[in-house]
């Protein structure tokens, strides 16, 4: 079941009022009055009616607002622009972003905002706009533009965090270098790449707004989305660059620590040569034959300690000399 508040500004009298369904009584499409529709909750056949009875929306566009998950899109119709944004809710705690769907309808005299659950952009214009009526007074293309103004100001700050967080996971991983650490590092760049996602989609819907050829049914500050826009591609374009930072520093750990097991396996390798010709001199007199002259000699125990002496000796030195040591 769904929840409705509404703003209701009267230009005539220059007055504001604030209540539910009730308003839609002093207000119509041919009026002068500017009402402001906020509706919460999950859909229903009721909320259809309203919306097709008051506003004219035609269901498509309904069903597209009162889906759970939608990508951002921008549709202009004969009477209203049908807008679809993502606002975000948290970027990054060990999990992928947390955000939140909304439809705008941006009337002439009229604005309907449609969401799932609680949207701060949303409740932060809505008091504003109750207090203070001139925002409801510069027209709804003004409260569309401040409810977008909101979202971009909820993605700016996190995604400066997001950087800072990425300095300190690269202290650490210089530092410690665990698991836990590369592991946080992959689930980061995932992170980046569908906060990236989310600003990519609301920018092509800004530039279209913007640039778009489309005569529009309800006055809009171009500009002033024009500054969304440009806002909305430094953001992704930081998340773009963050999350190269962030590939690059994964890759170079991974580089280290390769170079780090080959340096080991180098070593490794070398003993093993040493001590090959040693095992094999071992081996050959160690062999339980009759007839082996040599061992009747003094001195072949000294000698052939010398020779294996002489022969790891002699590879080391090699070794040294080829700088594999």
């Amino acid at each position: 079941m769904s929840v409705i508040r509404a703003l209701l500004y009267d230009a005539a009298d220059q007055t504001l009022l604030e209540g539910g369904v009730e308003l839609l009584e002093r207000w119509s499409i041919d009026s002068g009055k500017t009402i402001w529709v906020d509706i919460t909750g999950e859909p229903d056949d009721a909320e259809n009616q309203f919306l097709t009875a008051n506003f004219s929306i035609p269901q498509l566009a309904i069903q597209d607002a009162q889906r759970l998950r939608h990508p951002p899109k921008l549709e202009i119709f004969s009477a209203f622009v049908f807008m679809m944004l993502r606002d975000l809710i948290t970027a990054y705690q060990d999990s992928d972003p947390v955000v939140a769907d909304l439809a705008l309808f941006i009337g002439k005299n009229f604005v309907v905002s449609r969401h799932h659950k609680e949207i701060p952009s949303i409740d932060k214009v809505y008091t504003l706009a109750g207090k203070d009526k001139q925002l409801m007074q510069a027209g709804t293309g003004h409260v569309a533009y401040q409810i977008s103004r909101k979202i971009v100001d909820a993605y700016t700050p996190e995604v400066l965090a997001l950087e800072e967080y990425l300095n300190d996971l690269e202290d650490e991983l210089y530092e410690s270098g665990n698991d836990a650490v590369i592991e946080s590092l992959s689930r980061y760049n995932r992170a980046l790449k569908r906060l990236r996602r989310h600003l990519v989609y609301q920018e092509n819907v800004m530039e279209e707004l913007c640039k778009g050829t489309a005569e529009l049914p309800v006055a809009l500050n171009r500009h002033e989305f024009m500054d969304l826009y440009e806002n909305m591609g430094r953001l992704a374009s930081l998340c773009q660059l963050n999350q190269e930072l962030g590939a690059d520093l994964l890759n170079t750990h991974l580089s280290l620590l390769s170079h780090r097991l080959n340096q080991v396996m180098r070593v490794l390798t070398i003993a093993t040569v040493i001590f090959l010709p040693l095992g094999l001199l071992a081996g050959i007199y160690g062999m339980n034959f009759g007839f082996m002259p040599e061992l009747g000699w003094q001195f072949g125990y000294f000698a052939v300690l010398a020779l294996m002496a002489t022969v790891a000796t002699t590879l080391i030195t090699i070794f040294k000399r080829r700088g594999w040591l």
